[in-house]
């Protein structure tokens, strides 16, 4: 890797939206730094990165752990871009029945966790007048029924990213919200249904066309590579069957 090579941080980059935005800007000529709790996931994408002419290392970080996140970043000599994907849904009970731990989880993860990332790198990100990037959703604009931790955790990822913006007004640092609609990936829905593949395959039944992790990581390139002066402060995107969050249509 050469010294001019831009370097991008990609979290929860084992599978899903974080593994396609990893190849998506490694196919920019970023190198990639792999972040992620799975070793394994994260070896067969930095792989997959190398076959197609890439470059990409792996680091196994969990982004709750404060202490971990720092010694990451003492690691990192440059940091142009950094992707806070890591997140997730756990559980779908209405608020009358949620498991309070199921969403301190979804905002440890979701919020404290892309806090902590962003934080630990802003020097370096500073320093290379780079760029942060925020994986809301459009949950963060709009509840609904069985959503309520999900909804708060991305809210918070969203008030983050804005107030984040405000403040570093003035440095060469930009901070983009990308918030997706429906995306249909490997885990997302499994992993909120507790592995019910029934509960989760139900979501997206009738719709035709959801996104996929390759059109969202489209999207984050797109954003990513604007000119240095141009700020993509909030993108929404939404697969053309769905015009809202509670209004998706789907055929018989």
């Amino acid at each position: 890797m050469s010294s001019t090579t831009p370097v991008a941080v990609v979290t929860g980059a084992g599978s899903g939206i974080g593994a396609a935005t990893a190849r998506r800007l490694a196919a920019e000529g970023h190198h990639v730094v792999l972040t992620g709790r799975r070793a394994d996931r994260l070896e067969h994408v930095a792989k997959e990165i190398g076959a197609a002419g890439g470059s990409a290392t792996v680091h196994p970080l969990d982004v709750t752990d404060r202490d971990a996140v720092r010694q990451f970043a003492a690691t990192l000599d440059r940091v142009d871009v950094v992707v806070n994907n890591a997140g997730g849904a756990v559980g779908a009970e209405p608020v009358a029945d949620a498991d309070p731990a199921d969403w301190r989880t979804m905002f440890e993860v979701n919020v404290l966790g892309a806090l902590q990332v962003t934080q630990a790198l802003l020097p370096a990100l500073t320093a290379a007048e780079g760029t942060v990037v925020l994986l809301s959703s459009t949950a963060a604009f709009a509840a609904y029924e069985g959503g309520g931790g999900y909804v708060a955790a991305k809210h918070g990822t969203h008030a983050l990213a804005a107030t984040l913006r405000l403040e570093l007004c003035g440095t060469p640092v930009r901070v983009l919200e990308i918030a997706p609609g429906m995306v249909r990936t490997d885990e997302f829905a499994v992993n909120r249904f507790r592995g019910d593949a029934d509960k989760a395959a139900a979501v997206y039944a009738g719709v035709p066309g959801p996104l996929t992790a390759d059109d969202v990581a489209d999207t984050i390139g797109w954003s990513v590579t604007r000119p240095p002066h141009v700020n993509i402060d909030l993108l929404v995107v939404r697969p053309r069957a769905q015009a809202a969050q509670h209004k998706v249509h789907r055929q018989s």
